[in-house]
C-alpha cells in the first residue's frame, strides 16, 4: 500500500509535461471517437466483423483467447470496448483464468490496483452468484500518460483535496488509515482510465467479460 502510495505522490506532484486528454486504450487504440473510427481501428488490428443479432461484434483474438469485441457508443461517442470470451468453461477452469487475469494486471507496470482479487480455492463461484447474486470483479486503472496530461488542473485539484483533510503536518507523517485516503484520492484522478472484468454465467457454464472504459465519454446525465 506505503509503495502504490509514494509512487502515486511522486507522479502527481513531479511530472509537469502539458498536452491533450489521457484516454483509456486498447490495443494501443484509445477509447474515443466515434463508432465508425472505432470500427476501421478494430478491423485494422486483425478483428473480423461479426453480425449478432442486430448488433455487430468484432471476433478475434486477445491476451490468447478467443474474443467478441462489442463497441458501446455515448451520442455517437465511444465510451467502452466490451470483449468476451467466445469459449465458455466449467466453475474450476473459470476460477483459473480469473486468477491467472489478476495476476497479469498485478505485474503490468500500466495499471494500479486498490484491492486484492484473487478467488481463493475455497470459494463457491455457482453458489455464491445464484444464491447471494455476488459478483466476481477485479477493477484496474490504467496509469496516466505523462505526456497527456494538463498537470497544472491535476496537481491543483490534488493538492486542493488533500488540504481539505489533512494538515501540512499530518502529510508528512500520515498513519495507515490516513495513507489509504490519501491513495484514495490520488486514484479518483485516474478513475477516467477504468479496466475490469467480471465473471458471467451462461447455462450452467462460465467466462470472463471485460470492459476497457473512457469515462469522460460516459453518460451524465446530459440528455436528461
Amino acid at each position: 500500500m506505503k509503495k502504490i502510495l509514494l509512487s502515486l505522490l511522486a507522479l502527481l506532484l513531479s511530472i509537469s509535461t502539458y498536452a491533450q486528454k489521457d484516454v483509456t486504450t486498447f490495443l494501443g487504440i484509445p477509447i474515443d471517437g466515434t463508432k465508425g473510427e472505432m470500427r476501421q481501428k478494430l478491423i485494422a488490428k486483425g478483428f473480423t466483423p461479426l453480425k449478432v443479432g442486430d448488433n455487430e461484434c468484432f471476433k478475434g483474438e486477445f491476451n490468447g483467447t478467443d474474443v467478441n469485441i462489442y463497441i458501446g457508443t455515448n451520442n455517437n461517442k465511444v465510451y467502452r470496448l466490451a470483449i468476451f470470451d467466445v469459449n465458455t468453461q466449467d466453475e474450476a477452469q473459470i476460477k483459473i483464468r480469473f486468477n491467472n487475469l489478476v495476476s497479469q494486471f498485478e505485474n503490468n507496470k500500466r495499471y494500479i490496483a486498490l484491492e486484492k482479487y484473487t478467488i481463493s480455492d475455497a470459494e463457491d463461484i455457482s453458489f455464491e452468484m445464484s444464491v447471494h447474486a455476488k459478483n466476481f470483479d477485479a477493477e484496474y486503472y490504467q496509469k496516466p500518460d505523462i505526456n497527456k496530461i494538463d498537470t497544472a488542473i491535476l496537481k491543483n485539484k490534488f493538492r486542493e483535496q488533500l488540504s481539505d483533510k489533512f494538515t501540512p503536518e499530518q502529510l508528512k507523517n500520515p498513519t495507515n488509515e490516513m495513507s489509504k485516503e490519501i491513495l484514495a484520492t490520488a486514484i479518483e484522478l485516474f478513475l477516467k482510465k477504468h479496466v475490469w472484468f467480471r465473471i458471467e454465467e451462461y447455462y450452467g457454464k462460465y467466462y470472463i467479460a471485460m470492459y476497457y472504459d473512457n469515462e469522460y465519454n460516459h453518460a451524465n446525465g446530459e440528455d436528461l
